[in-house]
């Protein structure tokens, strides 16, 4: 009796047990340790890619113009502010003439005068060469009645030296037009200085612009070469743009690129690369490009605002490509998992460009048809066991 009801509680137990160690089994071979870590795969493809180039750069203008006297004095208006669109030639402040007006009223005076001299002297001189030309007359004539003996050595004398005083008197004259000829050109002149001085003091704009700053008020006093109001020519935009000198391989001017503004992220404007400057930054190891619009945006985008700029650089000869996911570092060595009958490898590789798609040349450690995998829900090991799916669920 009592050795049945031990076999009754053992085979109670036994069922207990083995279902249970069963279930234990099975959670570790699904999802314990022991069970394969799921996978996705992708297969070795043998593609050209178009590499690309991204950077970060600024806003900036290339002709941009500080516009201020060239004397010093007081500001007398300023026309235009901050953003104003204007016209070359446009006046946009003005310097207070002081004395300026009255010294050029004089210096007009003063060409008057001058011409009215000259006036004076032409006269005179036309006088002069009219005695001359009969002073002339009566030399020639007194000459011929001497020679016939009908006057005497001194009446001819006489008529000589009358004669010499009108030649002097012309060439008096002549000194005396000229120097008033030379007095007007010294009036004008200094007249066009003082005019010249007056027109600076109206502060124009050199081309057509924007005004970006001003810098000064009505009533202030202004140095010279100080900068009243500054512009910028909107056409002259460009992104100067930072690229990692380790990336920057075969960035050459012409080439097409993308930007894209902080405020305006979801915009793409066609742009290329201007120019790729001598210097680079050794500080931060950045190459410096200029990239222009080929279409200005508008509105105008604010000078300094960031842009991400995207360079294409030439297409690449067809190599196998991968996934950048799919590299993997084990033991401080760059390779993939490769997918061979169900089991998985690591394979050393070498790579080459990429492009801003996540794919990645290999140069060398794979062929076209290889399956390697991408991404695993945890880190694989030699030997793990892998289960390929489409998709990793959380």
């Amino acid at each position: 009796m009592k050795l049945l009801e031990m076999n009754k509680r053992t085979l109670g137990l036994v069922a207990v047990i083995v279902p249970m160690l069963l279930l234990f089994v099975y959670v570790g071979m699904t999802s314990g340790p022991l069970a394969p870590v799921p996978v996705t795969t992708v297969k070795v493809e043998n593609k050209a890619i178009s590499p690309a180039l991204f950077g970060i750069g600024t806003v900036e203008a290339r002709y941009s113009y500080s516009i201020g006297p060239i004397a010093p004095g007081r500001l007398q208006a300023v026309y235009v502010d901050v953003g104003d669109r204007v016209k070359a030639g446009q006046l946009l402040a003005e310097m207070e003439p002081i004395d300026l007006d009255e010294k050029i009223h004089s210096q007009s005076m003063a060409i008057k005068r001058a011409r009215d001299g000259i006036t004076s002297a032409k006269a005179v001189l036309k006088e002069a060469e009219s005695r001359l030309n009969f002073a002339q007359a009566q030399e020639q004539r007194y000459k011929k009645l001497l020679a016939i003996q009908s006057i005497g050595d001194e009446v001819y004398e006489a008529k000589k030296q009358e004669l010499q005083s009108a030649t002097s008197g012309v060439a008096i004259a002549k000194a005396n037009l000229n120097s008033a000829q030379k007095e007007l050109a010294r009036v004008q002149f200094d007249r066009k200085g003082l005019s010249n001085v007056r027109d600076n003091l109206r502060l124009v704009a050199p081309k057509d612009g924007v005004i970006s700053a001003r810098r000064a008020e009505a009533g202030s006093t202004v140095m010279s070469g100080q900068a009243v109001v500054e512009m910028i020519d909107p056409m002259s935009l460009w992104v100067n743009t930072r690229f990692d000198q380790q990336r920057s391989t075969g960035l050459a001017a012409a080439l097409p690129a993308k930007i894209k503004l902080r405020s305006q992220s979801q915009t793409l404007y066609a742009a290329k690369v201007q120019r790729v400057e001598v210097m680079a930054d050794a500080v931060t190891e950045e190459i410096l490009a200029k990239v222009v619009f080929d279409q200005l945006p508008q509105p105008m985008p604010p000078i300094g605002e960031l842009a991400e700029v995207t360079v294409a650089l030439p297409e690449l000869p067809a190599k196998p490509v991968i996934p950048n996911a799919a590299l993997q570092q084990l033991d401080g060595e760059v390779g993939v998992w490769q997918v061979q009958d169900g089991e998985i490898e690591f394979v050393l590789v070498s790579v080459g460009e990429s492009s801003l798609d996540g794919e990645v040349q290999v140069l060398k450690g794979l062929q076209a048809g290889a399956v390697v995998v991408v991404y695993s829900k945890y880190a694989l090991k030699q030997g793990s066991k892998i289960d390929v799916v489409e998709r990793i669920q959380p």
